[in-house]
């Protein structure tokens, strides 16, 4: 079994799924000019970058990344997007991305999941059953972003959320997740990312995400792991 790898950029790859998913990566690197394949192997994950989900001049396989996440979707291929990831999966099946209008969410900051609503008893029984984030409640997850996914696609079922920005993890169709965050970020990834960035506050947020770091592998760990294990389970039927 083998899982598909999109990653954007260098400084934004694997991390800690590297070692959680216990399956084999094919990491493609279309920044380093390889081609993104028509369709993905037993499994899909789409990384970030910094790029914006529209910015297809910037990064010109976008395009290709959107169009292998929709048929991901369709063929019900498990799929994981992550932060960029998600925000490509969201406009490739129809929903709407844009400039953050609560600006840049940035460090080890609370996800919390949806709390069951009375008035859609099937949406919240669906959403607690969730085999990747059903076990989560209330967690802390890095954070570095600053675009939006302000409308979901048609379908989705929403998972988390939090103070900054509502949309911060959802399902689509029998397999695919989207998540803002990045459970794959360890510290030192985190540490390349502000050392780029000019934030004044950069030794603080680096600070508070390697405090944060036990909490983030004892939370985002299982995820991880069960959604290797959804790979396995779709390959074999």
């Amino acid at each position: 079994m083998r899982i598909t790898v999109i990653e954007h950029e260098a400084e934004a790859g694997l991390g800690h799924l590297a070692r959680w998913l216990g399956l084999e990566c094919e990491v493609v690197r279309p920044y380093l000019g390889q081609e993104v394949p028509e369709r993905a192997r037993d499994g899909l994950i789409v990384l970030g970058g910094a790029a914006a989900a529209w910015e297809d001049e910037r990064s010109p396989w976008q395009p290709a990344t959107r169009d292998l996440l929709r048929r991901a979707v369709d063929d019900a291929t498990p799929t994981l997007a992550v932060c960029l990831g998600a925000q490509l999966l969201t406009m490739a099946c129809g929903g709407t991305v844009e400039r953050g209008a609560n600006g840049l969410e940035v460090g080890a900051r609370e996800v919390v999941a949806l709390p069951a609503a009375a008035s859609d008893r099937l949406l919240s029984s669906v959403a607690a059953s969730d085999r990747l984030l059903s076990g989560v409640g209330a967690a802390v997850a890095v954070q570095y972003h600053q675009d939006a996914m302000t409308r979901l696609p048609d379908g989705a079922v929403p998972l988390m959320t939090g103070s900054q920005y509502p949309n911060q993890a959802y399902r689509l169709g029998e397999a695919a997740w989207a998540v803002q965050f990045h459970p794959e970020a360890t510290p030192e990834i985190f540490v390349s990312w502000t050392a780029e960035s000019g934030l004044e506050a950069a030794e603080e947020l680096n600070a508070e995400v390697k405090a944060a770091e036990s909490a983030l592998v004892a939370t985002w760990r299982p995820v991880a792991q069960a959604f290797a294990d959804v790979v396995r389970d779709y390959s074999r039927a």
